[in-house]
């Protein structure tokens, strides 16, 4: 075990004299009270350790021990329903509300084990030995750890109950040597655990959020960024996606918000309901919080604990959705910790390498076949924080740069009370041609032509608008008018999602199809109506057309027979004003001279 004498110190970098080897990202621990660091820098007669604890206290002369392993995690079925720092040190246990320094893991937990290998069996890294039920009725099971050398089975332990950090297991390796595998498994939080193949990402993350699913779709696998100021909903929309998304496992990431804001997300977030499961929703979750007055170092960490801890349910064949909130205040860390080191600042103060460590996250999301044959995704959704909204921020700017879907919310509709906030002139989707097909699949063969349709006459209202304040809307052409009419529907009827309705504040990509369809239905029908002569506020003022901006709250998911009604019922109100128009068209033809 190597040792250094501290030389500098300043807030949560440290420099010492080494007395024995170090190797980069090696964990240390410093003084009495044993605080964890990771060494980051080495020179010829000097290192520099980051600490990830409060360094109150410490002084010029304290002793720091290297570890001689990279800075880890311990992996196990206790993760699930728990809530931990940014290291994954538990702190929902404790009896103290302070973080003690030098915290240790969490302690020994007892889970059902079942075997599904026998003695004499071959296996290998990333495999399955049995079955741990831990009462979440989340189906978890006990990996061989990656980096274990492939071998043949000499013990495995009958049915029962097993402390998970006891062995369970024995392997012996072709040269002979034997190693014991338990429910945990330490890994390196910089490190991506390996998998046999990285999979193409062809169907969607479901959210149950149509301007999501339908508009800016984010695949299962990918990523997606949510960009937007104070008090637009940031972590409202990540709490409804939490709940409704197609995902087995959410994990959560508070890095760096205020502490009472996120005391008040884990006092909902244990009581929310699982609504797939009727059991509460924290039983699917991993929360790892660390708030902006826990140790800085700590939050630029935590990502990295995140999604290490995604991968690890990833790799048991789960389909895990990763939330950080936000990703600013970690670049903020960033900015602090490469203050402290007196490296060259970038732009606005963040150091030049945060473009790079961004995409070391966000590139670890994918959809994968595991080294046990299954097959898992981790989605990847950052919350950014730009101040005062300003998107073209370095942290926003650069995390365009690796992401497949951004959902831009937007002061005014936040302030309108219009949710979700997402503006859809400043969201994008770069996966939705490769999604089109599992639309077609589900029965929205005009996926594409009606989300094409949508986004233009968005486009097209957004510039109307303009004129429409300067001259008024009565003084426009009726085309324009039309193009007004048919955006007000969308956005009120299918954009906007009341969170308060049994109704509608879920919509199945079934649900979504049909309110696309008759939204589509509209469209058209008007502009036939236009052609035939008759105004945009003769359809505006027929019965249906409010029907079809209340269609989302007023008809439950399922009832396609009142969808059907509704359908039929818009198709008569066209084919009666029609008619109409051409009778009058045709009086008046006969009483000219």
């Amino acid at each position: 075990m190597s040792r250094a004498e501290t030389l500098w110190i300043s807030g949560p970098v440290l420099r010492a004299r080494p007395e024995g080897p170090f190797r980069l990202r090696e964990s240390v621990r410093v003084g009495e009270d044993a605080l964890l660091g990771e060494v980051i820098r080495i020179a010829r007669d000097e290192i520099t350790v980051q600490l990830y604890e409060d360094t109150s206290g410490l002084r010029p002369g304290v002793l720091v021990e290297g570890s001689g392993e990279l800075l880890s995690i311990r992996l196990g079925p206790a993760l699930l329903g728990g809530i931990f720092d940014g290291l994954l040190r538990p702190i929902a246990e404790i009896s103290d509300p302070y973080v003690k320094p030098g915290m240790r893991l969490q302690d020994a937990r007892v889970f059902q084990f079942k075997p599904s290998v026998r003695v004499g069996e071959s296996i290998g890294p990333g495999q399955p030995l049995g079955e741990i039920a831990n009462g979440s009725g989340i189906a978890q099971r006990c990996l061989v750890p990656p980096d274990q050398a492939p071998g043949r089975v000499t013990m495995i332990v009958d049915p029962g109950e097993y402390a998970d950090d006891q062995p369970l297991c024995w392997i012996e390796t072709p040269e002979g040597r034997q190693s014991g595998v338990a429910m945990t498994q330490d890994w390196p939080v910089r490190v991506p655990r390996p998998v046999q193949a990285r999979l193409s990402a062809d169907e969607p993350m479901l959210t149950g959020q149509r301007v999501i699913d339908s508009l800016f779709p984010v695949a299962r696998g990918g990523t997606g960024a949510i960009p937007g100021g104070f008090g637009t909903g940031k972590t409202v929309l990540l709490e409804t996606v939490a709940k409704w998304c197609n995902a087995e496992i959410i994990v959560y990431i508070g890095c760096g918000e205020r502490g009472n804001e996120l005391a008040g997300l884990l006092d909902e977030i244990t009581e929310l309901e699982d609504p797939r499961s009727g059991r509460p929703l924290l039983e699917r979750t991993v929360v790892i919080a660390n708030t902006s007055n826990m140790p800085v170092s700590a939050r630029e960490a935590s990502i990295y604990t995140g999604i290490t801890v995604a991968e690890f349910f990833r790799d048991q064949g789960l389909h895990v959705t990763l939330m950080a909130d936000s990703t600013s205040r970690w670049a903020e860390a960033l900015r602090e910790v490469s203050g402290r080191l007196g490296e060259l600042p970038g732009e606005a103060g963040y150091p030049a390498y945060l473009s790079s460590r961004l995409a070391d996250f966000y590139e670890r999301a994918a959809r994968v076949r595991t080294l046990g044959g299954e097959v898992g995704s981790v989605t990847l959704l950052g919350a950014v924080s730009p101040p005062s909204g300003d998107f073209s921020e370095p942290v926003t700017t650069h995390t365009k740069r690796y992401i497949g879907s951004l959902w831009g919310l937007d002061v005014r509709r936040a302030q309108a009370r219009f949710y979700p906030a997402i503006h859809p002139l400043q969201s994008y989707s770069l996966v939705a041609q490769s999604l089109a097909r599992w639309w077609h699949t589900t029965g929205c063969t005009r996926w594409q032509e009606l989300r094409r349709r949508f986004l233009t006459l968005l486009e097209e209202e957004a510039r109307l608008e303009r004129m429409a304040r300067i001259i008024g809307r009565d003084a426009m052409p009726a085309r324009q008018r039309l193009v007004l009419l048919c955006a007000q529907l969308i956005n009120e009827s299918f954009l906007r999602q009341s969170a308060f309705s049994l109704n509608d504040r879920y919509a199945s990509p079934a649900r979504q199809a049909v309110m696309m369809r008759l939204i589509g239905s509209f469209i058209e029908g008007s502009e036939r109506l236009l052609e035939a002569g008759v105004p945009p506020e003769a359809i505006r003022d027929a019965p249906v057309f409010r029907r079809l901006l209340r269609m989302g709250e007023e008809i439950p998911d399922g009832d396609w027979e009142t969808f059907s009604v509704l359908d039929r019922e818009l198709s008569a109100t066209i084919r009666q004003l029609v008619n109409q128009a051409r009778e009058e068209s045709a009086t008046a033809a006969e009483t000219s001279p």
